[in-house]
């Protein structure tokens, strides 16, 4: 893959996709401008070089056509405050005038095009759709991690449209597979990995492939529950996959047979109701009561989960522990971040995958105290499942 380093942009127009899928409120304002700041290293060297810049972006899931609450326009303002230029705006990407405008781009002038998805040949992967989108410039550099396991037109397929020697990775790109690979490949151990979220059927994959790189994994949130009903234990109305159940098993056992500390939250906190104002008790993960339901590590879990991580040396997490946007069942989250920032202040590098982690990391003020935080959580889940992801290899 060529990098950002070894290629000069002086009089290139440069159509970098990037991933500036940020929320907004309802007066459309940007409440997390993070993915917009970690692609300002790629923009800022493309501009130094003396190359223009087209960018490209997804906003939201638009069902078809535009929608003023996807419409890149409303994210202009902030980007011209980031860049310390004017951002020139041109419109929807297929039309007339923004084929002109970035024809008509200068050395150091911004071209800020619509929502790629007001098109739906963009997640159709269209070729003659990439093809029209590769006319904007004569260089191509993916920035958008976050994006990178869809084969979308802007994503993947554009790419085959420039030269070889024209096919870029920015910067987060290419920081985003580093940090992975320095967790996956070259891990000071003890290695630990949290997983957390609903669902098992979405983290089959990198247990799986965890089991043959981690000393400890430890199983936090709703999936911990079929888990528990692995074990033998009655869970009450709390998040279950009954069908999964019998491959909870097979993982446990996989794990011992691999020497894997895997753990399970002994204690949840428990409610009544899935509602913040709900009932609140305390109760074994093997015997939660009827009509009641586990929303968050328990008090002997926190110290447990928190304990393991402080004296871990490489750690990757991925999924929350509880319902953490409730405050009532934020504790368990919260304990796992701060326990990582601990650790990573104490030597230890610790990889946050996107998603809902990224998000509490942030929301907790632990963000600048851990070593990396991906865009993306599916794109470095799929990385670390082992696939090849469409927007990485388009670049090769």
């Amino acid at each position: 893959m060529n990098t950002l380093a070894n290629y000069n942009f002086a009089g290139h127009r440069a159509v970098v996709r990037v991933d500036f899928n940020v929320p907004l409120d309802k007066d459309l304002h940007i409440t997390d401008d993070t993915r917009i700041r970690a692609a300002t290293p790629t923009i800022q060297k493309i501009l130094n070089d003396g190359g223009s810049v087209v960018l490209l972006s997804h906003l939201g899931r638009p069902k078809g056509g535009y929608e003023k609450k996807y419409s890149l326009e409303s994210l202009r303002q902030r980007l011209q405050q980031e860049y310390g230029r004017e951002v020139i705006w041109g419109g929807d990407v297929l039309s007339d005038e923004a084929l002109a405008a970035s024809q008509a781009l200068q050395p150091g002038q911004v071209l800020l095009l619509d929502n790629v998805r007001f098109h739906p040949e963009e997640e159709a992967g269209n070729e003659a759709f990439a093809q029209r989108l590769a006319r904007l410039g004569d260089v191509y550099v993916n920035d958008a991690f976050g994006a990178a396991h869809r084969r979308h037109a802007s994503t993947a397929v554009m790419a085959q449209y420039f030269a070889p020697e024209n096919r870029v990775g920015g910067y987060l790109l290419q920081g985003e597979l580093d940090n992975a690979q320095k967790v996956l490949e070259n891990p000071i151990r003890p290695f630990t990995a949290i997983m957390g979220g609903a669902k098992i059927s979405d983290k089959i994959l990198i247990i799986e492939q965890l089991l043959d790189k981690v000393d400890n994994l430890l199983i936090g949130g709703g999936m911990a529950y079929t888990f528990a009903v692995a074990e033998g234990g009655t869970v009450g109305s709390s998040l279950l996959e009954a069908d999964k159940v019998e491959l909870a098993k097979s993982l446990i056992e996989k794990a011992k047979a691999k020497g894997v500390n895997l753990v399970l939250p002994g204690d949840s906190l428990i409610a009544n109701k899935f509602a913040n104002d709900a009932d609140v008790d305390v109760a074994s993960n093997l015997s939660i009561p009827t009509g009641w339901m586990g929303l968050d590590l328990g008090p002997d879990a926190r110290e447990q989960f928190a304990g393991i991580i402080q004296d871990s040396k490489t750690i990757l997490w991925n999924g929350p522990m509880g319902v953490f946007e409730m405050s009532n069942f934020s504790l368990g989250t919260e304990y796992v971040a701060r326990a990582i920032a601990e650790a990573t202040e104490a030597g230890a590098y610790s990889l946050i995958g996107g998603g809902d982690s990224a998000a509490a990391v942030q929301q907790l003020g632990y963000g600048d105290r851990v070593s990396y935080i991906s865009t993306g959580g599916g794109a470095l889940l799929e990385f670390m499942e082992g696939k090849e992801l469409p927007g990485v290899k388009a670049l090769g």
